[in-house]
């Protein structure tokens, strides 16, 4: 396995974080008045549709509130109109009392697959929605019980899925320490792979020492396929304001189209840290969390949660 930087060309950038960030807070006394981050996004309708995650003040202190699906619309990837009412909430025992948490959204064909987290206040569970207009969404429940309780990962997030099926199946990316692989004929059921496809880079210094997983959906490329992912580690430097802390920040790696489970490069740096007051101090301190992105008229729009209360947008003008 290689290690890459910017300048190669399996690399997704460079992205420049908008000056006018964030692009959206917590609003009103109700399902989002609290905290807002973790966005998916899709383009639809020449529009960009973002789907995040908000917060109100119902838990605070115990699982930090309960979590709905907020959608929130676009015609230049930096103003958005958000829609009054939540379009995924907390209706089944294993989403109650935290929530619905962290969508990643892809589309294939006309339909729309969301895997979110659930949150019952104890574990988090991977979950799977699907929509045909990105406004009503149809629960498909647990995506791994057994194998969950099997191998004693009861904690499970993060489903990343690939658009395009190689060799008749699809594959989506997953996990919140490592990350692994699951394959599926219908997008519905999914097998999982027992053995992690990537981990935690073993040298402590290294930005994804702590914990690595899924960003948005990846991308099939000439090269292979393209992951971003987010990363933590300890932050070691008594000079730094966040020492002894947890700080997230985000690379990328390319596994192989022939094979998903083997990784042909893996980014040495992180492309995006935090580094403005809304990244560092918030409900989580030292954030950046990458969970959507699209290419929209002559760019592409990463956009991420801002120490687990605001969202931004890094932009990379790629002209695709």
């Amino acid at each position: 396995m290689e290690n890459f930087k910017l300048g190669d060309r399996s690399f997704l950038g460079p992205f420049e974080k908008y000056e006018k960030n964030p692009i959206m807070g917590p609003q009103g006394d109700s399902w989002e008045s609290k905290d807002l981050f973790n966005p998916a996004a899709i383009v639809k309708d020449d529009k960009i549709y973002m789907l995040y995650r908000a917060e109100d003040h119902t838990g605070e202190g115990i699982w930090n509130g309960t979590s709905r699906i907020g959608l929130a619309i676009s015609e230049d990837g930096i103003h958005f109109h958000r829609e009054p009412e939540p379009v995924l909430s907390p209706t089944e025992s294993y989403e109650l009392p935290g929530g619905c948490e962290d969508p990643r959204v892809t589309q294939v064909g006309d339909t729309y697959y969301m895997t979110y987290t659930a949150y019952d206040g104890k574990h988090a569970r991977l979950c799977l929605a699907t929509s045909k207009d990105l406004y009503n969404w149809e629960k498909h429940g647990i995506l791994f019980p057994e194998w969950s309780q099997g191998y004693d990962l009861v904690w499970s997030k993060s489903g990343a899925i690939l658009a395009e099926p190689l060799d008749g199946r699809y594959v989506m990316y997953f996990g919140d320490k490592s990350i692994w692989v699951a394959y599926s004929e219908d997008l519905l059921h999914w097998t999982p792979v027992q053995k992690p496809v990537f981990s935690p880079t073993e040298d402590p210094q290294a930005f994804d020492s702590v914990l690595i997983e899924p960003g948005p959906q990846p991308l099939l490329t000439e090269e292979g396929i393209v992951l971003i992912y987010n990363a933590a580690r300890i932050v070691d430097d008594p000079a730094d304001a966040g020492f002894g802390k947890v700080r997230y920040a985000t690379g990328q790696v390319l596994l192989a189209k022939d094979n998903p489970e083997q990784v042909l490069k893996r980014t040495r740096e992180p492309f995006l840290v935090p580094g403005t007051r809304d990244e560092l101090e918030g409900q989580v301190d030292n954030v950046v969390f990458v969970e959507g992105l699209v290419a929209y008229k002559g760019a592409h729009y990463l956009y991420y949660g801002m120490a687990d209360s605001k969202i931004g947008v890094s932009i990379w003008k790629s002209q695709g």
